[in-house]
């Protein structure tokens, strides 16, 4: 199982990186990112600081969207941080949240999302394509390596995952949600003809070491929030009682009184009083190593490649550190 560490971009940049170099050391393979151009720093000019500075890193955002950049653009940017640093970068894309709303916009719809995926990644990658009924290529790419994985939740979103992505990001850590939508994946990638095995599983979450519950829990409520602003599109789509989306993932929220996006991703988020200590426990990992290697075996086994390191605490140094030394070690076995 892969590693990575995800952080949002917070001045200074210099702290970014400075935890980026840390985690390399201590045996993380990605670097990730939020990506909300109003909320946080730009990230891609702080990725080639990362690439810079560290060895082995792949790094990218978790995730952008095609709504804020235009596509050429995002590919341009990725294809020459990998010129510069030889193919270290991957794209995580959705529909957009945050970096959408927060500029008083709608997240983008599947359709416009699945395009962007083709698109983006041909361009990155030194191929020609059509963009608004223009062919474009970037000449100067040689040799381009571009992996394009996909944020989702419910089941269009899922099916388009595995239709036309290299990887699938899960945002929460729950076995029996990974288990249903790492099968509805896999699913639509054989129906379309690929080998469901060579789409890459990315699980995301807070991780927090230690034995203290009550005060991790308060560290990593907020991931509940922000997994429910993506639940809320779902029971506003489909309705609170739906076969096509678990009820497991939909029955928190019924309290949900919106969502204020000037705390978004930040421990005491006063949005996230609904998220209930059982759903931090599901949705996170606590607790002391040994927790943490026992869930991440469960997920593991459940097909899950790597696990992304939601670090937004205030442990965040011993958090990386407890990985490098107890838990990177115990899932090498």
């Amino acid at each position: 199982m892969d590693f990575g560490l995800v952080l949002q971009t917070d001045p200074p940049a210099s702290a970014v990186v400075g935890l980026m170099k840390r985690a390399e050391r201590q045996g993380f393979r990605y670097g990730w990112t939020f990506d909300s151009a109003v909320l946080w720093q730009e990230p891609f000019v702080i990725y080639s600081r990362i690439l810079e500075h560290t060895e082995r890193l792949t790094v990218g955002p978790m995730v952008t969207n095609p709504g804020t950049r235009t596509w050429e653009v995002t590919a341009s940017t990725f294809a020459t941080l990998n010129e510069m640093y030889g193919n270290r970068t991957v794209c995580g894309i959705g529909r957009g949240d945050s970096a959408m709303r927060v500029a008083g916009r709608k997240p983008n719809t599947l359709a416009r999302l699945g395009e962007a995926i083709d698109v983006i990644r041909d361009l990155a990658e030194g191929r020609e394509t059509v963009i608004e009924g223009e062919t474009l290529r970037l000449p100067w790419v040689k040799d381009g390596k571009l992996p394009v994985w996909m944020a989702a939740y419910g089941p269009k979103a899922l099916a388009l995952a595995g239709q036309k992505a290299d990887g699938f990001i899960l945002q929460l850590a729950d076995p029996y949600l990974t288990e249903w939508m790492v099968r509805a994946v896999r699913t639509a990638a054989e129906e379309a003809g690929r080998d469901p095995d060579a789409v890459t599983i990315c699980v995301a979450a807070p991780a927090y070491v230690g034995d203290d519950l009550a005060h991790a829990r308060d560290q990593c409520r907020w991931f509940g929030g922000m997994v429910g602003n993506h639940v809320a599109d779902l029971v506003a789509r489909y309705g609170e009682h739906s076969d096509l989306v678990p009820e497991a993932l939909t029955d928190y929220i019924k309290s949900r009184e919106g969502y204020d996006y000037s705390h978004h991703g930040r421990t005491g988020n006063p949005s996230t009083d609904f998220v209930s200590d059982e759903i931090v426990d599901r949705f996170c990992l606590l607790g002391p190593p040994e927790a943490h290697v026992a869930k991440l075996k469960t997920l593991r086994d459940l097909g899950v490649d790597q696990f992304a390191v939601y670090n937004m605490h205030d442990a965040r140094e011993s958090t990386i550190d407890a990985y490098g030394e107890h838990i990177i070690p115990a899932l090498a076995e």
